[in-house]
């Protein structure tokens, strides 16, 4: 008899009771990651909607699905019993340390996602940014990959790129080629200035609006300076920006116009 009432405490007071909550426990587990599915889902097709880059869809529904997780946890392990108090806390602690550790990092991922959300440049640009000029490949989370003209992979911190300025110069469909050409003081200012403008007619690749300006813009200490500015399409850029160099000299040489480089008079003085 005493036996059996000892069976019956004890599975009133330990095996039921225990049952009952790893029980609930798993329902809150298995109900908990249903839910978690369903609203992580919801988010990435609300986002997906709306137009958000596909990569920070991922992310955020990432960070959505760990942080629900982590409270289905913290709800299972209450049910059995546990004191959670103490495991929020240092949950909470090691999150401070981490984030005080991973200062840096957390700056670069702030700045993704702000250069993912504003877009200041979409890939294929040709941006200078965080110190480094290139075509843009890649926005991650943490960085951007970015290729040069000589074909070499640059990842720039994000952190950098939008902390600091940046220039794209493909944001625009056309662009402004500012070129300089000096000549000598005896030589024909106009018929510099006739060669200059025929060059520039002459080339299809430089836009007729807006018009492309020559004038005489400074008097320098060797020679008379041209400021040259055509218009182009900003895909013809460095071709018409090599080309029409490479004509102007040219132009020059054959029509006796010289172009003048640094250079120092001394005088000698025989007096003793």
């Amino acid at each position: 008899m005493s036996e059996g009432l000892n069976i019956q405490s004890l599975l009133e007071t330990y095996i039921i009771p225990w049952g009952v909550n790893i029980a609930m426990a798993i329902a809150i587990f298995v109900v908990g990651r249903w839910i978690t599915g369903f609203v992580v889902n919801l988010v990435h097709k609300l986002l997906l909607k709306s137009g958000t880059d596909e990569m920070l869809v991922n992310f955020v529904c990432s960070i959505v699905k760990s942080v629900l997780m982590l409270f289905i946890i913290v709800a299972a392990l209450n049910q059995l019993g546990v004191d959670t108090t103490s495991f929020i806390a240092l949950i909470g602690a090691a999150g401070l340390a981490i984030g005080l550790s991973l200062q840096s990092t957390l700056q670069n991922f702030a700045a993704g996602v702000m250069l993912i959300l504003f877009k200041p440049f979409k890939l294929g640009d040709f941006v200078e940014a965080g110190g480094s000029a290139g075509v843009v490949e890649k926005i991650n989370i943490f960085n951007t990959i970015m290729r040069t003209g000589d074909n070499r992979e640059i990842l720039v911190p994000n952190g950098a790129i939008y902390g600091g300025t940046i220039i794209n110069n493909s944001a625009r469909d056309t662009r402004r080629i500012d070129m300089v050409f000096g000549i000598g003081y005896d030589d024909d200012i106009k018929k510099a200035k006739d060669l200059l403008n025929e060059i520039l007619a002459a080339d299809k690749r430089i836009l007729k609006e807006p018009a492309p300006l020559v004038a005489v813009a400074e008097l320098a200490d060797c020679s008379v300076n041209f400021n040259v500015r055509p218009w182009v399409k900003s895909s013809d850029y460095w071709g018409v920006l090599f080309d029409v160099t490479e004509k102007v000299k040219l132009t020059f040489d054959a029509n006796n116009i010289s172009i003048p480089y640094p250079q120092m008079d001394v005088h000698v003085s025989k007096d003793a």
